[in-house]
């Protein structure tokens, strides 16, 4: 069991004094230089920023998929710098929930068996009720025996939004999750990423370039050259797209 510190039941994540940095003297890249930020419960941030500002590795950083250079993140009360190998798969197997541009979908094993799947290796049986509430809410109810090559994009895309939600992880983490597909499928998505915030209480971080994925957020973080420059409360297509304008300029 990962021990956690007591922490403010208010944060689902956060990092403090964050730096990472690849590569070594002239061929050095600062991708995070010093990130503060804090991640409320039960919120939909987007991170947003220019080709190489540092929003996808601060999104890895943060969901245990990179590690820190130095500084902390912390994940529900459990600072990450501090586990081993086989604490930190516990806590992203465990806690953390993920929804990529890349489905990342197994194709011998049906929709539900790839919803599940996180459960199965963990050895934890699903909660019926809550796998019949996640299936019916993501309309895969008439899916759950198709393998993915028997769906659609957005069908898959969706299968991947349930595999995240039924182990009802504290903080599910979206890389660029409407990438790859169209632009129907792709508000689909984004409503059942801002339906499992509403409805459930999820806490919901994305990293996205689309300004209109952005506005199903609740805040969006914007990011230039591995710091946070500004951030929107109640983002609107127009006032992201004016900040990224702005960014842009300096």
């Amino acid at each position: 069991m990962v021990e956690t510190n007591p922490g403010r039941d208010d944060i689902a994540a956060s990092a403090s004094s964050l730096m990472k940095i690849y590569g070594s003297g002239d061929t050095q890249v600062r991708a995070l230089d010093g990130v503060d930020v804090e991640f409320a419960r039960a919120q939909f941030t987007a991170i947003m920023g220019p080709s190489g500002s540092g929003k996808s590795t601060l999104m890895h950083c943060l969901a245990g998929l990179d590690t820190a250079t130095s500084g902390s993140v912390n994940i529900g009360g459990t600072e990450l710098t501090e586990l081993n190998d086989r604490q930190m798969t516990q806590l992203r197997r465990d806690r953390i929930g993920f929804v990529f541009q890349a489905f990342n979908l197994v194709p011998t094993l049906t929709a539900l068996e790839n919803i599940t799947l996180p459960l199965d290796i963990a050895g934890r049986a699903a909660d019926n009720e809550w796998l019949d509430t996640v299936v019916t809410r993501l309309g895969l109810g008439d899916r759950l025996d198709h393998r993915p090559n028997e769906l659609s994009g957005g069908q898959q895309q969706r299968v991947a939004c349930a595999r995240a939600l039924v182990g009802r992880p504290e903080i599910i983490f979206g890389d660029e999750p409407t990438g790859n597909l169209d632009s129907r499928s792709g508000t689909e998505v984004l409503e059942i990423l801002r339906a499992s915030v509403n409805e459930f209480e999820q806490t919901v971080v994305i990293v996205t370039h689309d300004p209109r994925a952005a506005s199903y957020a609740d805040r969006v973080v914007f990011l230039s050259d591995g710091n946070i420059v500004d951030e929107l409360y109640e983002p609107t297509t127009d006032s992201i797209i004016d900040t990224m304008k702005n960014l842009e300029k300096i």
